[in-house]
């Protein structure tokens, strides 16, 4: 047997037998809380978490636990609970100037054609993740509290967003009736047409 033929056995495994996750995930913030009990004190860990899918989705969340592991996996549930769907231009933009408040942050984001991302700090981190291009963010508030700058990103976006429902092929559902639910912005007299 030829030495160039034989597969070396280097005892990692690749990263191929794992399934790509469903979204992208970025920690922005996690903080060490401490709560005081009659015996000492009690620590448990706060974990800030965006996760995206690079087309248009996105969702925030806050998991708290004993263990950072667990705390992690809270945040990343309650961000896929809390996740939006944005209403993109065609080159994945967004459609106008947005501008949101909350608590003592704000932030405004604005479209701005071939300049690519231009944020800093969690309004750059969110936006990558939704997979928005093109645009301008900016913390006009003189916070740094990265969990208050994100929840106004989050509260912006909303402003062009609806809610997030996953998008099954209709291959997948092809042989199955599926109830379509009627448009909400049908006329009186549409209505009135389909009942006679």
């Amino acid at each position: 047997m030829e030495k160039g033929n034989e597969k070396k056995n280097t005892g990692r495994r690749s990263s191929f037998d794992r399934p790509k996750p469903e979204f992208d995930q970025k920690i922005i913030n996690i903080r060490r809380v401490t709560r005081v009990v009659a015996g000492g004190r009690r620590f448990s860990f706060s974990v800030t978490l965006v996760a995206g899918d690079r087309k248009g989705c996105i969702g925030l969340g806050l998991g708290k636990a004993g263990d950072t592991s667990l705390a992690i996996n809270k945040a990343l549930r309650s961000a896929k609970k809390n996740m939006i769907r944005l209403k993109l231009t065609k080159n994945m933009s967004i459609p106008h100037e947005i501008s949101a408040k909350f608590s003592s942050s704000s932030v405004k984001i604005m479209p701005n054609k071939g300049r690519g991302l231009v944020a800093g700090s969690v309004v750059r981190d969110i936006v990558k993740l939704a997979g928005v291009k093109d645009v301008t963010g900016k913390i006009l508030s003189g916070t740094k509290n990265k969990l208050n700058n994100s929840r106004a990103v989050m509260s912006a976006f909303s402003q062009i967003s609806t809610k997030y429902t996953k998008i099954i092929p209709e291959s997948v559902i092809a042989g199955v009736e599926v109830p379509v639910a009627p448009d909400a912005d049908v006329s009186k007299k549409e209505v009135s047409k389909k009942a006679n």
